[in-house]
């Protein structure tokens, strides 16, 4: 069960991120209101980035790469991304 929770979280982190223009162009940020645990898993696996402090987190390019790949999985419309 931790995998796909740790899933729906990259997932759920991509579908409400934005782009910043101080963030580099592989880069979006979302906020992390996400439990602390899977957000550790996340950034264990370099899929996230950021401060523990902060109250968002950046999706690195391997992060976006993966999360398009779970749409992908999970059926979520192109257009959504």
């Amino acid at each position: 069960m931790e995998k796909e929770i740790k899933e729906m979280t990259l997932l759920l982190l991509y579908l409400t991120s934005w782009k910043e223009k101080e963030l580099p162009e592989n880069m979006r940020r979302s906020w992390k209101g996400y439990p602390f645990d899977i957000l550790n898993l996340l950034t264990d696996e370099d899929f996230i980035r950021g401060s523990k402090q902060a109250k968002s987190t950046c999706l690195t390019e391997k992060g976006i790469e993966e999360a398009r790949v779970l749409a992908k999985k999970y059926e979520i419309a192109e257009e959504n991304l």
